[in-house]
């Protein structure tokens, strides 16, 4: 990987505007891809939004978005899109304004359906090196695969983007116009934990290190509350491999001490694999900047399910809103409400399960709002509520109360084992919903 070239604004210089005279580029009716969480292009998307009343029938296109398109002016003359929704969307999509895609479908080279229509692409990039090429810093995400779709690219230039090996590179040549990020780094859209969520994460991560996470095995991080939380109680294992979705912090320390080195993995041996980092402070982004240990790739291919289940020693730790006395997990609705998105959280669970019986739920047994506790291991999920992973790609679910193993159970010991890994307050109770709604005394 080379440096920036340090003369880089004199090889874009035909393609340099301003982001007003970048997204003029955009007409009447296209579908323009605006990115998800860090490979969101922040000065081009104010940009476009100030544009809504000039171009008719937009289509914007994102995931994850950290930028706020909820805006009168945009949506009285726009549509949105999102494949997963975040705090700046989710009222939205809740109310009808924006529209949400349920997305599941990874295959390598592929938009997921429904986010499959592009015309012009707003990626965020790195300053090129010496040769031309550009990386997507710290979120790959869609963007090679966006690139080869959209007929025309508009690049965002972003000196503190890093390089890294795998898919993340594309050549200059390929934008028709780029700008000059100016402004503050975008905040990422996700909450810090609770100091209640911190005291069960760092039980239920663990019970998870000690007795599910094996020497050898391939782990996949869900980016929640929880499991983002697992690489710190990691440091007593032995060569262990990582291919995930999104990178959280604390991998660095584990590959130095040798407690990460990949070498079991079926694909990309010895490589840290991933198709952004997420929630990774900036002195783990220098030890990662340039390293040849850390590959990046194309969403769709860190998830295609195909690659996922030759990995016959995987863990996938994911998180969940709920989960019910079957089994069954909601990580992406309140009731019948959007809250975030399916992600890859199911073919992740799917692969592992399959792969190597390691799909692993975790959550904290309650949680508090106002002054009223409420259980996560529920009865049933209320009306509405969409299952994110059905029950038979669930192998343990782990709370602070223990670990509950559901992999060949039946439904009488799947019940009784997640009562007991429910809050104490809530399992009498539980034990009375199981009997009354699936007849089945515990």
């Amino acid at each position: 990987m080379k440096p920036t070239a340090p003369n880089w604004r004199d090889i874009v210089a035909s393609k340099l505007v301003s982001p007003e005279e970048a997204v003029a580029l955009v007409k009447d009716g296209d579908w323009v891809w605006t990115g998800g969480w860090t490979s969101v292009p922040p000065q081009l998307c104010a940009a476009l939004a100030a544009r809504a009343g000039q171009v008719k029938d937009v289509t914007i296109v994102n995931f994850l978005s950290p930028f706020n398109w909820d805006r009168p002016e945009v949506l009285a003359h726009w549509k949105v899109i999102t494949g997963y929704c975040s705090p700046f969307d989710r009222k939205a999509a809740r109310e009808g304004r924006i529209e949400y895609v349920p997305v599941s479908q990874f295959r390598e080279g592929k938009m997921p359906p429904g986010l499959d229509h592009l015309d012009v692409a707003l990626i965020p990039i790195s300053p090129p090196d010496e040769d031309g090429w550009c990386s997507f810093g710290s979120g790959v995400f869609f963007g090679p695969t966006v690139s080869s779709i959209a007929t025309t690219l508009v690049g965002e230039i972003h000196e503190n983007f890093i390089r890294t090996g795998g898919g993340n590179r594309i050549h200059i040549d390929r934008f028709a116009r780029v700008c000059e990020y100016t402004l503050p780094p975008a905040q990422a859209p996700i909450p810090p934990r609770t100091e209640e969520t911190e005291l069960a994460a760092n039980v239920i991560c663990t019970l998870v290190a000690n007795e599910i996470v094996y020497d050898g095995a391939t782990l996949q991080f869900g980016i929640g509350d929880v499991s983002a939380a697992l690489p710190v109680f990691l440091e007593e294992k032995h060569d262990l491999g990582v291919h995930t979705e999104l990178l959280p912090g604390g991998i660095p320390d584990l590959v130095e001490k040798g407690v990460i080195t990949g070498k079991h993995k079926p694909h990309h041996v010895g490589k840290v694999v991933a198709s952004a980092l997420g929630q990774v402070p900036p002195e783990d982004l220098a030890r990662i900047n340039g390293n040849p240990t850390y590959e990046l790739y194309d969403f769709t291919h860190t998830d295609d399910l195909r690659l996922l289940l030759q990995i016959e020693n995987f863990i996938a730790v994911n998180n969940a809103l709920a989960v019910d006395l079957t089994g069954n997990v909601s990580s992406e609705t309140q009731g019948p409400l959007v809250y975030s998105g399916t992600g890859g959280q199911a073919v992740f669970a799917i692969g592992a399960s399959t792969a190597a019986g390691g799909s692993v739920i975790v959550l904290p047994s309650s949680t508090l709002v106002g002054d009223t506790r409420h259980t996560r291991i529920v009865a049933g999920h209320a009306p509405g509520t969409v299952v994110t992973v059905h029950r038979g790609f669930v192998d343990y679910v782990v709370t602070e109360q223990g670990i509950a193993k559901l992999r060949g159970k039946s439904l009488r010991e799947r019940m009784a084992e997640l009562i007991s890994v429910a809050h104490p307050d809530f399992r009498r109770e539980l034990k009375a919903e199981a009997n009354r709604i699936y007849g089945i005394t515990i």
